[in-house]
């Protein structure tokens, strides 16, 4: 039995520990073993570790984490015909049925019977991870594993907000983007790609607000306790028709919500705080409060054309994956501009 090195949450509110076990290997038809090339360390890795998705996920510990992942087809079951041995691929995150109505429906991060490596099975801090040939997207021979492992996960997720997002927007509305980090600055890029709208740009550290200039945004604001009025005053005081949350915590929907103009579209993505406001409020205004959870396969897909575009970039710190504590230090402490990448 051949082994690898892979990082598992061995208990909450405890540090991660490497561990050697076993190489997965295709168990079903459709199984296919990923080698890792990049695996993305992200903020929900933090929040796992803080048993936030215990009651959620239900997973036994210890187990590997990492839900951001790319690399190369290391092995797959025998009714594989979409990839082959040696092919470049990005991970789906979820492991999908295709049967249920959602899978059906192209909507497979609804469906009824999934797997969420990383978060409820064993997920890609490691050298090889086990997934389907429904996850596997085949990517461009121009990108390397390491540099769009993240898209997986944080780029689907932005860019899966910014397309419902871009569904509305027309040249003559403003969007607001809360948070040109990890996620943040992926969204900034997919919404200068699909939408005409002016983009402004709310962060409270300046080199992000200098990163999301470089990469289209139109306006960058510091958020220093003024920024909501300065987003009236470029809003000519009526608010934005479409406010995406990148943050969510820390005080970010109240004040997202207080830039929002009337019959407005806001869309949480990052999370961490109850939103608070009163349904007169809701019904008055007439505005949406619209969930984003990750991407589907199609959304995937697409962001895959973006990047190999040209039109995504992804910025990345790489870390060996002996080095997983430096790499959750770092994020930990707002030290990682981008993403955050292990390298087995």
């Amino acid at each position: 039995m051949s082994t690898m090195r892979a990082v598992q949450v061995v208990g909450y509110h405890q540090d991660l520990e490497l561990t050697e076990v076993a190489v997965p290997e295709p168990r079903g038809p459709f199984d296919v073993v990923v080698k890792i090339g990049g695996a993305g360390v992200c903020r929900t890795d933090l929040h796992i570790l803080e048993g936030q998705w215990a009651e959620k996920s239900q997973v036994v510990l210890p187990y590997t984490i990492g839900h951001e992942n790319a690399g190369w087809v290391h092995a797959v079951g025998s009714a594989v015909t979409n990839v082959a041995e040696g092919d470049k691929v990005i991970v789906h995150p979820l492991i999908t049925c295709g049967l249920c109505r959602a899978c059906r429906s192209g909507d497979d991060v609804h469906c009824e019977t999934s797997d969420f490596p990383g978060i409820d099975t064993n997920g890609g801090y490691a050298e090889y991870l086990r997934t389907s040939a429904r996850s596997v997207v085949r990517i461009d021979d121009s990108l390397e594993p390491a540099d769009v492992a993240a898209l997986a996960d944080a780029g689907l997720t932005a860019y899966h907000a910014a397309a419902k997002a871009a569904r509305r927007l027309t040249p003559r509305d403003r969007c607001v983007v809360i948070g040109a980090g990890g996620l943040g600055h992926i969204g900034i890029q997919v919404l200068k790609a699909l939408t005409p709208a002016e983009l402004i740009v709310v962060d409270r550290n300046a080199d992000a607000i200098k990163l999301a200039l470089e990469i289209g945004a139109d306006h960058g604001i510091v958020a220093d306790g003024g920024h909501v009025d300065a987003v009236l005053a470029l809003t000519g005081g009526h608010g934005a028709e479409v406010v995406v949350d990148f943050v969510g915590e820390g005080g970010a929907t109240s004040e997202g919500l207080r830039m929002l103009r009337e019959a407005g579209d806001y869309h949480v993505v990052g999370y961490g705080e109850n939103i608070d406001v009163p349904t007169i409020d809701v019904i008055s205004s007439e505005i949406n409060i619209v969930g984003n959870l990750v991407g589907s396969y199609n959304d995937l897909c697409e962001l895959m054309v973006l990047a190999a575009r040209g039109a995504v970039t992804l910025h990345t710190a790489k870390y060996a994956l002996d080095d997983f504590q430096s790499a959750i230090d770092d994020l930990d402490a707002g030290r990682v501009r981008g993403r955050a990448i292990l390298i087995p």
